[in-house]
């Protein structure tokens, strides 16, 4: 289905919203101002993934999967130590 940029938005800070509305102990009824995204917001209350690339889940052996290099700061430039 393609969405208008706008509405993808929308739709994603309908999740937000409604997520941040779990963690806060609030009941899962969608407010006035997110009707027209309803669907989202309460996927995002309910704690569905958004389904977008940023939404794959993270290993558990993420740290071994990472060496120094790959998290260490990047040198100087001109020399061969860490900045």
């Amino acid at each position: 289905m393609a969405v208008a940029n706008n509405d993808q938005e929308r739709m994603t800070y309908a999740r937000m919203y409604g997520a941040q509305a779990r963690k806060d102990g609030k009941e899962r009824q969608v407010p006035p101002y997110w009707q027209e995204f309803a669907e989202a917001w309460l996927a995002g209350f309910d704690g569905h993934p958004s389904g977008g690339p940023l939404a794959r889940p993270i290993s558990d052996e993420l740290e071994a999967e990472l060496d120094e290099a790959g998290v260490g700061k990047p040198p100087r430039a001109g020399t061969n130590q860490p900045s």
